[in-house]
């Protein structure tokens, strides 16, 4: 799920001992350390224990079954508290031996040392893990968790408003859809956004830039450097522009966070966001026009490249605290949970799988087709060890909002931005 990253300043002071029990041995971690452990402590998010409970009892039945008279604890945690809670348990010999993890919340952790090493090869399906959640938790060239579930990002329209402008269908290609954005900006008149797309939306901007064939940044002998100056980098920068100026007729100083609130105004046509936010909008709480829930339809984003725009991937993902002392059986725990059997469990859910295998089928099914089409072609955030330093500052943010206000040129505010990142992308 997009979660906030932890910034890396929050949890530094405490990681100086943890570091020091890391292994630098490859990704095999710590091998049998704890096989023959008589107890295991994991912590999930309240997502698991409203939602899928039987998930959780299944794994814990699984390793039982190989470890008879393990004890197995669970503890459930909010997300706006979990990593408050866990930076305090790091910092003493209580360490939990599983934890979850948004997915943007492992970076600054596998900086700083808080988990260890793992074995992709130990783990079911790891050979097709999702591009973006294999990148969250991948630090230079090891693994350190393993992928849990999937969120991803699609277009989402009102097919009455697009079909009393004349358009019966969602579209297939970028210019199918600029064409129909054009036909409603022009029926609806100036004041109406015929595309609700915020300005500092960055999730949105970089789909575009990587889309084009550009980057936020690129590592290179061991050191990241920023690329959004790049002649492809400012051509997605350039398109995401366009959208904003021709069919933003919002705020252009606004974020994405109450997207779909605005959205169930009924002043705007379309928005491009997570696969839950057309659904929240047409809850009676915010549908202000009162006709959005049989009439809001998912559709996969294309891009003007000309293949479906990569999104970016949120989710979660299972860590083992390097302070565990039973991590051979948490890696079982994990297994057990997140494996081929938990992911059926997990889909039957609602929820994206962590691997293309298991993807593969959804996009056959109508109810599903369209999250699983566009979770196929994704991106992360560059894995540097300042990334937390750049999204703390706003970087990207304040460089789309000069863009999308006019403030600057696409050119100018592209390399303010790369200099910027520069400055902080390879401090720890």
């Amino acid at each position: 799920m997009k979660r906030k990253l932890a910034a890396a300043i929050g949890i530094a002071g405490i990681m100086v001992s943890i570091a020091a029990c890391g292994s630098d041995d490859g990704n095999e971690g710590s091998g049998d350390t704890g096989a023959d452990a008589k107890e295991l402590t994991v912590w999930l998010t309240v997502d698991a224990q409203n939602n899928w409970p039987e998930l959780v009892k299944a794994a814990d039945a699984a390793v039982q079954k190989k470890h008879p008279g393990i004890k197995i604890n669970h503890e459930y945690y909010g997300w706006p508290d979990k990593n408050t809670k866990l930076d305090a348990v790091l910092a003493t010999d209580k360490a939990p031996d599983v934890v979850e993890m948004g997915n943007t919340e492992m970076l600054a952790y596998m900086v700083n040392g808080a988990f260890a090493p793992v074995d992709p090869a130990k783990f079911d399906n790891s050979s097709a893990w999702l591009d973006g959640l294999k990148a969250s938790v991948t630090y230079q060239g090891k693994t350190y968790g393993v992928p849990y579930y999937a969120g991803g990002r699609v277009g989402n329209w009102r097919k009455n408003l697009f079909a009393s402008a004349g358009v019966k269908s969602a579209p297939k290609t970028y210019e199918e859809l600029t064409a129909a954005l054009d036909k409603v900006q022009k029926k609806e008149g100036d004041k109406f956004s015929a595309w609700y797309q915020p300005t500092r939306d960055w999730y949105a901007a970089m789909s575009f830039v990587y889309d084009a064939g550009g980057s936020i940044a690129t590592e290179e002998g061991g050191q990241w450097k920023a690329g959004l100056s790049s002649p492809e980098s400012v051509k997605g920068l350039t398109a995401f522009k366009n959208v904003v100026d021709t069919y933003m007729h919002g705020d252009k100083t606004k974020d994405e966070s109450d997207r779909y609130i605005v959205y169930g105004q009924g002043k705007s046509g379309m928005i491009f966001g997570a696969a839950w936010e057309g659904a929240t909008a047409a809850d009676p709480k915010n549908d202000k026009t009162g006709k959005l829930r049989d009439n809001l339809e998912n559709f996969v984003m294309p891009g003007p490249s000309g293949k479906n725009l990569p999104v970016f991937l949120g989710g979660s993902d299972l860590a083992v605290p390097v302070k565990s002392d039973a991590q051979a059986v948490a890696a079982e725990w994990i297994n057990a949970f997140a494996g081929s059997s938990g992911q059926k469990g997990l889909i039957g859910k609602g929820n994206l799988p962590n691997n293309k295998t298991d993807l593969a089928p959804l996009k056959n099914d109508p109810a599903t087709a369209v999250p699983a089409t566009a979770a196929e072609s994704s991106w992360f955030v560059p894995m540097a060890p300042g990334w937390g330093k750049v999204e703390k500052a706003q970087i990207l943010q304040t460089m789309l909002q000069d863009i999308g206000t006019g403030k600057k040129s696409v050119e100018a505010a592209a390399k303010a931005a790369d200099a910027a990142i520069d400055e902080v992308i390879n401090a720890k």
